[in-house]
């Protein structure tokens, strides 16, 4: 006998709507085994990339399997692109957090919100036992799923900037997490997202995001900048990568026996 289930709770999406501050490890790898063994370490959410990782649909399936086993770390999917069939594909896997890149008007945003909605409010496809509802186990997934997702867009260009209140004042869009790099490099400052006209445009950009009544996002490892954008009203911080742990503790060991 199959005993019904209750969908979960997205603790993130609803920590962000209650304005409190979201700590996140940046995943680049691509590594099932080293999400499972981060997902225990006591962060918000991990940032899985799909964008500029190596992960593909089935790598980040796999990672969503190991965040679940791990610990109670929100997984945040990044997506490649716009793809609705994608995010299709991603939610049915079970990735109720996800990140789209580069969305820079209003209509984009909209159709992103659709992506993820079911019929009539939106265009989701339908599966009738997906990973999300437990393999059919929850039984009223489609009907109440649509309370736990969470959409963040990234606004990365000038364009983006521009249309920041509108596209924060589209019900379903639930975060806007700046590309610094990207940013960075729309601005005229390529590979320089510390250059000061840049953190000054991301600040700027946080304090309107705020006031618009939806959570602001980044990612930053310097440690000083980063207090500085919590300060400012940051609230979904990506705070290092598993990449850069993995490259600074090996480099930092092996120097302490050079010298």
């Amino acid at each position: 006998m199959t005993r019904q289930r209750e969908l979960q709770q997205n603790h993130f999406k609803h920590a962000i709507k209650q304005g409190q501050v979201q700590l996140g490890l940046w995943t680049q790898l691509g590594s099932a085994i080293a999400a499972e063994i981060l997902s225990g370490c006591g962060y918000d959410f991990m940032g899985l990339d799909a964008e500029h990782g190596p992960s593909e649909y089935m790598d980040i399936y796999a990672q969503l399997q190991a965040c679940a086993a791990g610990g109670p770390t929100q997984p945040v999917v990044r997506l490649p692109n716009q793809d609705i069939s994608l995010i299709k594909r991603y939610l049915d896997a079970g990735a109720n957090t996800l990140m789209v890149p580069q969305v820079d008007t209003p209509e984009q945003a909209e159709t992103l919100v659709s992506a993820v909605r079911y019929p009539p409010r939106g265009i989701r496809g339908y599966c009738g036992a997906p990973r999300a509802s437990n393999f059919g186990r929850i039984k009223n997934y489609a009907a109440v799923c649509e309370r736990e997702i969470c959409l963040i867009v990234m606004p990365e260009t000038i364009t983006a900037l521009d249309n920041l209140e509108k596209m924060a004042a589209i019900d379903g869009i639930d975060g806007f997490f700046i590309g610094p790099g990207d940013l960075a490099a729309s601005l005229g400052y390529i590979g320089q997202p510390m250059h000061p006209e840049v953190i000054k445009t991301i600040e700027e950009s946080g304090r309107r995001i705020k006031a618009a009544g939806k959570a602001a996002g980044i990612l930053c490892t310097d440690e000083q900048q980063t207090r500085r954008y919590i300060e400012v009203g940051f609230q979904i911080i990506a705070i290092g990568s598993d990449q850069g742990l993995l490259t600074q503790g090996a480099e930092n060991l092996l120097a302490k026996f050079r010298q």
